[in-house]
C-alpha cells in the first residue's frame, strides 16, 4: 500500500479517537463558555503520523470581556488536561517537548495566539526557528472553523511584511540536519545497541522543513507535505521534476519507516522506533537511499543560496 495512504489511515484513526475523547469531555464539563478550536500540530497536523507518535495539540478560544477571561481560561485548561490525559492513557503519549493543550502555553485566546505568531516571526533566532516550526503545521480538528480561518487570514497579512529574519532562521532550521552520506558515498551510521543505524525521522525532516518554508513564503496554508508540494508546483515555485523528486524521496523514506515500524510491532514484538540499519536493506534499496540523500542535499544548497545568502 502507498505510504501516503497508510498515513491517511493512521491519521483518520487518530482523529476519530481524539474527536470521541473531546466530545465525551465536553459532555462531562458542560457547554464551553466560548467558541474555540482544538487543533493538532506537527506530524498529526500534517496528516503524516507513523506507528510511533505522540501528542501535539493546542486550543484557540475566542476573546471575551475582561470579567469572563479567567472563567473561560479555567474551563479550557481543565478541558485540555482531561483530553490530553485520556489520550495518553489510550496510547498517544505526552509530548516530551510539552507541545500540548494541557500546557498553559498552548491554550490561549485568539488575540494571544496572534501575538505569539508575530513574536515568533519578528523576534526570530535559531532556537525559536527550530522550536516553533511545527506550530505552522496547525490543522483544525474540532470546534469553530472560523477561528482557524481568522488565524490564517491574519498570518497571510503578516507574512507579506518584511520577515526576512524569520525565513533566515527557518532556513537554518531546515539545514541543521544533513543527509547521512559520507564523502565516499556511504551511508553514515552511529551505534545503537548492537547495530549501526541512522535516524529515518531526522533524515526526512529537511524535506518537511524546506517544503514548509516555501509554503509559508507563498502563504499556502495546506499542512500536508504532499499537498504543499502540489500547491507550490501549481504556483510555479517548483518545476514538475523538482516536485516529483521531493515527493518520491519523501514517500520512499516514509514507506521504509512505516514498514520497519510494522515489522517491529508485528514480528519483533518490540516498541517501534525510527532507527534503521542499512545492512538490513537490499543493495537496490541502499542505492535508492543514497540518491535520495543527494536530492535532499541539492535542495538544501538551493535554500542556502536563496534564504541564508551563504554558501558556507
Amino acid at each position: 500500500m502507498k505510504p501516503e495512504i497508510v498515513n491517511q489511515v493512521i491519521t483518520t484513526v487518530s482523529d476519530t479517537i481524539a474527536l470521541k475523547v473531546i466530545e465525551d469531555t465536553t459532555a462531562e464539563l458542560g457547554p464551553p463558555p466560548a467558541k474555540f478550536v482544538y487543533m493538532v500540530l506537527g506530524s498529526e497536523g500534517r496528516k503524516e503520523q507513523t506507528l510511533l507518535t505522540d501528542q501535539d495539540n493546542a486550543i484557540i478560544y475566542e476573546d471575551k470581556a475582561n470579567e469572563q477571561r479567567e472563567t473561560v481560561r479555567a474551563y479550557f485548561l481543565k478541558f485540555a488536561e482531561i483530553v490530553s490525559d485520556r489520550l495518553n492513557d489510550i496510547g498517544f503519549s505526552f509530548c516530551e517537548g510539552g507541545f500540548m493543550a494541557k500546557n498553559p502555553k498552548w491554550t490561549h485566546s485568539l488575540s494571544h495566539w496572534k501575538r505569539n505568531y508575530v513574536q515568533w516571526m519578528t523576534d526570530s533566532n535559531p532556537e525559536t526557528g527550530m522550536q516553533f516550526a511545527a506550530s505552522f503545521d496547525c490543522r483544525y480538528l474540532y470546534g469553530d472553523p472560523t477561528i482557524m480561518d481568522e488565524l490564517h487570514e491574519f498570518l497571510a497579512v503578516e507574512l507579506q511584511k518584511p520577515v526576512d529574519r524569520f525565513f533566515h532562521y527557518m532556513a537554518v532550521n531546515a539545514l541543521q540536519y544533513e543527509p547521512p552520506l559520507t564523502f565516499f558515498n556511504n551511508i553514515r551510521t552511529f551505534a545503537h545497541g548492537k547495530q549501526q543505524v541512522f535516524n529515518l525521522k531526522r533524515t526526512m525532516s529537511p524535506i518537511v522543513d524546506l517544503v514548509r518554508m516555501y509554503a509559508l513564503k507563498h502563504r499556502i496554508f495546506a499542512t500536508n507535505t504532499g499537498e504543499r508540494l502540489e500547491a507550490l508546483k501549481a504556483e510555479g515555485v517548483f518545476t514538475e521534476r523538482e516536485a516529483q523528486e521531493l515527493l518520491q524521496s519523501y514517500y520512499y523514506l516514509m514507506g521504509v519507516r512505516l514498514k520497519k515500524q510494522a515489522v517491529q510491532i508485528i514480528s519483533d514484538k518490540v516498541e517501534p522506533d525510527n532507527y534503521l540499519d542499512p545492512k538490513t536493506l537490499t543493495k537496490v534499496e541502499q542505492v535508492t537511499l543514497k540518491e535520495i540523500f543527494k536530492v535532499i542535499s541539492d535542495f538544501q544548497l538551493k535554500i542556502k543560496v536563496g534564504f541564508t545568502k551563504s554558501l558556507g
